[in-house]
């Protein structure tokens, strides 16, 4: 009897550890999942957007051109050889300084009459282009956009099309231009992710994977093909349908394909790109995510295998005290009960630890995403709030057919988008020293641009700003871009210990010795001393939970480390912090190299 009562114990044992281990398999697989989808988003949208702004970066131009007069009067007049040579020359300037692949001029008959590539074997001059699309649409008075790999060059491109127009409104050229994508494509390279562009028919033309290009994640039928070839898309190129299977997982797309290295599973995420008729798509190898799904299942069987030794001794003893109550009941209950105390012990201490160690994972994760987050948008609002307002300036002017003045706009916004990105990068590079060589420019010109930068956060705070820089101010050493940073970091925490308090914000330098000292005073409450030795440290603040995570001033302080300067916070006598920013002053040799 109590050997088959034995058997059915270690019976519904087994059974219940089995089940727990497929639930808890389950539900780690669903969570690993989740979180490489999550991931995978992010690089979405990261790509989509690096797409999207390489794009608009040149939207503009062959529009700007198809304006010009010089542009006009080319296809207005009978075209003779000095006049063909001087429109190349031109085209190829214009071209190396926007930084485009190609820009070339058509005929409305589809001749290339004029191109930047004139010089090269494999030029468009006399080349025909009436079947691509985006000749087609701006012959008909629209915007012509298409992506395709050229027929001439064999490289790929995406190409924009802008009708010219003679004085009677009439279309007399074609403005085309091309830009490259292979530098994108490479920079997408990594050991983690595998990005696929594809266009409206399903065919990949980007990849990570060289493999996978001009193939076809939906069925190559015959309309497909013959749209494809009908506008020459790929040239000659075959296409062939990828060898994929698609799958679903815990309400995730799952993605099966071959490559060099064999055949892999992917967590596939997708996002539409209607401007550009593309499709991008971000794969993300699902064997570490399932790797680490197994190792939680793994963990689970070896504690519940733990577990049921410990129940599984722990129901000898009992059973072989109980053949012995007869003659030792008093000690038998006495060991029950400590057996009892110390199991219950246990397990609320095994469930506060697991409950801790819980709340410190999802805390470590959201501080994480906090100082991401919190950290980008501090750092590139400004530039961003700036860039919107040239572009709407822009915008106004074309409409006005300001051409000039809209192109001084867009180079602004250009500059701004690399400050953008030069402001990345120093976010990422806070704890190494950069190798960016440092330049000798005027203090003036970098105050200049970042109150430019700061201004509708100064407006929006309403304290004017008082500049007051020494003419004879001589050159300073650092890095202009850096500079400028630094300067807008210390202009918004002035606006912000200003709150709900009236006065300006005082800005101003002077030559002292062979450095320049440059001021930026607040009429706040000050800095308390107890706190003016860590002000500097990274993520130190004094703002409210959820308006900062103290990165501005630490990062301005590594900024003029590097310059060889300083950063030094003090009270004015009569209120307010004084932050003064130490430059080395450029020698005379240098101001006059710099000049020059």
């Amino acid at each position: 009897m109590a050997r088959r009562r034995q058997t059915r114990m270690v019976t519904l044992l087994v059974t219940l550890c089995l089940l727990v281990t497929l639930v808890v398999e389950r539900l780690a697989t669903r969570a690993a999942l989740g979180e490489g989808a999550a991931r995978a988003e992010v690089t979405l949208r990261q790509t989509v957007n690096a797409l999207e702004g390489h794009i608009r970066r040149f939207e503009a131009l062959p529009e700007l051109l198809a304006r010009d007069d010089e542009v006009r009067d080319f296809f207005a007049r009978p075209q003779a050889a000095p006049a063909l040579m001087s429109m190349n020359q031109w085209l190829k300037a214009t071209n190396d300084l926007a930084g485009s692949s190609d820009l070339y001029l058509i005929a409305p008959d589809g001749v290339t009459l004029a191109a930047s590539n004139y010089d090269r074997p494999d030029t468009f001059v006399g080349e025909s282009f009436t079947y691509r699309p985006y000749f087609t649409d701006a012959l008909a008075g629209g915007t012509g956009r298409f992506f395709a790999l050229g027929t001439t060059s064999g490289v790929r491109g995406y190409y924009f099309g802008s009708p010219v127009r003679g004085d009677s409104g009439q279309v007399i050229g074609v403005v085309a231009l091309k830009i490259g994508v292979d530098d994108l494509e490479a920079a997408w390279r990594s050991a983690e992710y595998q990005i696929l562009v594809s266009d409206p028919e399903g065919i990949v033309f980007m990849a990570t994977e060289p493999g996978w290009r001009y193939r076809g994640l939906l069925p190559l039928t015959a309309e497909r093909v013959a749209r494809t070839e009908a506008s020459r898309r790929y040239a000659e190129r075959p296409l062939e349908p990828l060898d994929l299977q698609r799958a679903e997982a815990a309400g995730l797309a799952l993605m099966t394909l071959a490559s060099d290295a064999g055949a892999r599973e992917y967590l596939a995420v997708e996002k539409a790109m209607p401007g550009a008729g593309w499709t991008v798509h971000v794969l993300l190898d699902t064997a570490p995510l399932r790797a680490q799904a197994r190792l939680t299942v793994a963990a689970t069987v070896l504690l519940l295998g733990v577990a049921l030794s410990l129940a599984w001794a722990l129901w000898q003893r009992r059973a072989r005290l109980a053949e012995r109550i007869a003659v030792q009941a008093a000690a038998q209950a006495d060991l029950e009960r400590q057996v009892v105390e110390r199991t219950a012990d246990l397990t609320r201490a095994n469930d506060e630890l697991h409950r801790m160690q819980a709340d410190l994972v999802q805390a470590g994760k959201l501080a994480a995403l906090g100082r991401m987050s919190a950290a980008l948008s501090h750092e590139i609002n400004q530039p961003l709030a700036a860039a919107r307002n040239y572009a709407d300036s822009a915008a106004l002017l074309i409409e006005r057919g300001e051409g000039a003045r809209a192109q001084e706009n867009i180079g602004q916004i250009l500059s701004l988008i690399d400050r953008m990105a030069a402001i990345a990068r120093h976010l990422r590079n806070v704890a190494r020293k950069p190798n960016e060589p440092l330049k000798v420019f005027p203090l003036a010109v970098a105050v200049e641009d970042a109150l430019q930068l700061a201004e509708t956060r100064l407006k929006a705070s309403g304290h004017p700003v008082r500049v007051d820089l020494a003419a004879d101010l001589p050159l300073v050493r650092g890095g202009p871009v850096r500079l400028q940073q630094v300067i807008v970091n210390l202009l918004s925490n002035a606006a912000d210990a200003m709150e709900g308090r009236a006065g300006e914000i005082e800005v101003a330098a002077r030559a002292e010795g062979g450095e320049v000292l440059m001021t930026v005073r607040d009429h706040g409450p000050g800095v308390a001393a107890a706190i003016a030795d860590r002000i500097f440290d990274p993520f130190f603040t004094t703002k409210t939970v959820g308006s900062g995570l103290g990165l501005g001033l630490s990062i301005s302080y590594n900024i003029m480390k590097d310059f060889g300067g300083d950063l030094r916070v003090a009270n004015h006598l009569d209120g307010g912090a004084v932050f003064t920013v130490v430059l080395q002053a450029a020698g005379r040799a240098e101001g006059e190299l710099a000049a020059e």
